[in-house]
């Protein structure tokens, strides 16, 4: 977490947090979300409109930015710290997207390496992988790379559904305030 984000926390630690207002996809891209957005329907999902996702982040700083400030809470819910401010993030998939790099080694959209322990997929047919207890999603461009490397690698494989993921990895895909 960025100092300048621990010292804003100190100065002002009661901000109410933010709902609703940031969508992460399962290509890796961060979606704004304004009032629009989320009257439209929910982040993420098969029968929500276009228009709900909302505007794609390409600000490179900004984007940076929540990627070194994104985490999860205690109950598995994921946000970005914004200064004192809490903004959680609604999934369309996983805390995690995978890609792979240049020498062909999986890593998060945050650029984590995420060695591969087990494959998933689910019934809308994306494919998820995990390690240690964490779950990313494979980004659909890297399909192939991944097809080349479970070839090779044989990883088990095993069918699941969105809901049993989300709580078998313990965490949110749609946040909610708590009561």
């Amino acid at each position: 977490m960025d100092d300048m984000v621990k010292a804003a926390m100190k100065k002002w630690p009661n901000v109410p947090a933010c709902y609703g207002w940031l969508g992460l996809d399962a290509k890796g891209d961060w979606y704004m979300r304004d009032d629009a957005a989320q009257n439209a329907g929910p982040f993420g999902e098969p029968d929500s409109p276009k228009v709900a996702k909302g505007a794609r982040l390409q600000h490179h700083g900004l984007i940076e930015f929540i990627k070194r400030n994104y985490q999860a809470d205690a109950s598995g819910c994921w946000y970005f710290q914004n200064g004192p401010q809490k903004v959680y993030v609604d999934l369309e998939a996983a805390p995690w997207v995978l890609h792979f790099d240049h020498a062909m080694q999986p890593r998060t959209h945050l650029g984590r390496p995420f060695p591969i322990d087990t494959v998933w997929t689910d019934e809308r047919e994306l494919v998820y992988v995990s390690h240690a207890g964490e779950l990313a999603v494979v980004r659909s461009q890297d399909m192939a790379l991944f097809a080349d490397c479970w070839e090779k690698a044989q990883w088990p494989l095993q069918a699941t559904t969105r809901s049993d993921l989300e709580k078998n990895f313990q965490f949110t895909r749609h946040p909610t305030p708590k009561p």
